[in-house]
């Protein structure tokens, strides 16, 4: 198993943790599906009223898509298989509150799972980037999920500049991203906190609420993800020539912090 789940029934609160620490808490093919399951267990689970979201370790929440898994895709230009697309809460139709506790890096694909979490708590170590131009690919969903969490030039400024910079926990916290900043240690209790809080509630009403605030975007969001595939299909470098840009990455001397 790469997602560990663990429930606690005295406070109605589970702890959904990427546990790939070896791999930076990068999604393979197992740990997509595993994710998508559990979202939609929990729908069925009355002992689980709040859910916080975590990464396995203190380097990286997530990483995105793992770099080593092979994701056939249709011949056709108008077709795309996207093992990411089913991975957060809402798309699994979980309106039980997410809360995602941010350590180390956040990065490409980790935006489909912090784009549906409710709010983000972050160690002041967490950094936020997103790598898909560096290597020749559209960021279309991720774009997508942080146009609507942050202010639309800070998120324009993320997608488009890809590995040059990083976007400390400081900054995301200016700008709203992320709504508490701990210090590492102090990151898992202060999300359990404030899920033991929302699961100390009446279940109907903080699920309503999830659900009514969700409303107020979802339209617009599910009209620019449908824009995704296509612009993925037009912009993208082959894969081949994607992975000779990966290749040729200098880490620790890509990117600069802000």
């Amino acid at each position: 198993m790469t997602v560990r789940v663990e429930r606690d029934k005295a406070t109605g609160v589970a702890v959904v943790t990427l546990d790939r620490e070896h791999r930076h808490n990068a999604v393979d093919l197992a740990t997509a599906a595993e994710l998508s399951a559990v979202w939609r267990e929990f729908r069925f689970a009355e002992e689980v009223r709040a859910v916080v979201l975590t990464g396995a370790g203190s380097a990286a929440f997530c990483t995105g898509i793992d770099r080593g898994v092979d994701v056939p895709q249709p011949a056709s230009p108008y077709s795309a298989d996207d093992p990411l697309i089913a991975i957060g809460p809402k798309a699994g139709d979980l309106w039980k509150p997410v809360v995602a506790a941010v350590n180390g890096m956040a990065c490409g694909g980790a935006f489909y799972l912090l784009g549906e979490a409710e709010f983000l708590i972050a160690s002041d170590t967490a950094t936020f980037f997103d790598p898909h131009t560096t290597y020749g690919m559209v960021s279309a969903y991720e774009a997508v999920y942080m146009a609507q969490r942050m202010p639309f030039g800070e998120a324009a400024r993320m997608s488009l500049m890809g590995t040059a910079e990083r976007l400390s926990a400081r900054r995301a916290h200016e700008i709203g991203l992320v709504s508490e900043l701990t210090a590492p240690d102090a990151l898992l209790p202060a999300a359990l906190r404030a899920a033991e809080t929302l699961a100390g509630f009446p279940t109907e009403a903080v699920q309503g609420t999830v659900r009514a605030l969700w409303s107020a975007k979802q339209a617009a969001l599910q009209q620019a993800l449908a824009q995704a595939p296509a612009l993925i299909a037009l912009g993208n470098l082959r894969p081949e020539r994607q992975a000779e840009l990966f290749a040729s990455r200098r880490p620790g001397t890509e990117h600069r912090l802000r």
